[in-house]
């Protein structure tokens, strides 16, 4: 006959170590700060798609039905180094200067988006009415542009990884919200105005290569299927997938425009003498 004890000895220790993993796959729940919310020391990404038994028969369900549209959504791509601090910043308003939005697709849907009427765009495009310019990279270049119907159309390729570049054209520093998917690039969940971006200085450039994993790092863009998107592998949710959106906002007390290239020209074209009168006075 067994010893009771040695047969629940294996339950037990099955049991401990079933915890354990449970405990280290909980995610991490920090809000967002102005520049990033998560902890740099996180074994797992908190925004990381889950890997759980019921998250895996909750993603098959979603994936049955995202799976029959077609085109490209943006998934969970590979952790890239990316460091980022914390600057104070407030808003001159909490309504945005501007938002503007570039969809993506694969080559095949940005035709059928656009129709037969449609012209080719530069890689960067201004925007927020010319406080800044901005686009979508892939490798070394600029991805193709299209504007068709007050649109912009950028055509990307499955499995490629992609980043977001915005430059400040203005003279003041600039808060940028970005949401790829409907999703917030800080904090991987749902986009809102009321959410902290980056701070870009005037004249500077931002490049958003993923999804905020902590202070030190990124997952990187990657077009995918709209089924493997990290918007459904995470959420479930598809409506959104297939358009890139930016928010920009202003400093309080602080003119973008004081010191903007139109105001310098007057300035230089300024004469120190002015036209001589036909006739002089006596």
């Amino acid at each position: 006959m067994k010893h009771p004890i040695r047969q629940l000895a294996p339950l037990a220790f099955l049991a401990a170590v079933t915890w354990l993993l449970a405990s280290c796959a909980s995610p991490e729940t920090s809000a967002p700060a102005p520049a990033v919310s998560v902890e740099a020391d996180s074994n797992m990404p908190w925004n990381a798609p889950a890997t759980g038994a019921s998250s895996q028969k909750s993603r098959a369900v979603n994936a049955s039905a995202a799976v029959r549209r077609p085109g490209l959504g943006t998934g969970w791509g590979e952790t890239v180094s990316s460091q980022v601090g914390y600057s104070s910043f407030t808003r001159a308003s909490s309504k945005p200067a501007g938002v503007a939005s570039i969809y993506y697709n694969d080559k095949e849907g940005v035709a059928a988006m656009t129709g037969a009427w449609k012209y080719s765009g530069s890689g960067m495009q201004r925007a927020a009415g010319g406080l800044v310019e901005w686009g979508v990279k892939g490798g070394w270049s600029m991805l193709k542009n299209y504007n068709s119907g007050g649109r912009r159309y950028v055509v990307g390729r499955k499995g490629s990884d992609y980043a977001l570049v915005v430059k400040n054209l203005s003279r003041s520093a600039l808060e940028i919200v970005l949401s790829v998917d409907g999703l917030d690039v800080m904090d991987g969940k749902t986009a809102s105005f009321k959410k902290r971006g980056y701070i870009i200085q005037p004249g500077k450039t931002l490049t958003v290569k993923g999804f905020r994993t902590s202070e030190a790092a990124v997952a990187a863009f990657k077009f995918s299927s709209v089924a493997g998107s990290y918007a459904n592998l995470k959420h479930g949710k598809t409506r959104n997938v297939g358009v890139i959106g930016m928010a920009v906002f202003t400093q309080q007390g602080v003119d973008p425009w004081k010191w903007s290239n139109s105001a310098v020209q007057r300035r230089h074209s300024a004469s120190p003498f002015a036209e001589a009168p036909s006739t002089r006075a006596r």
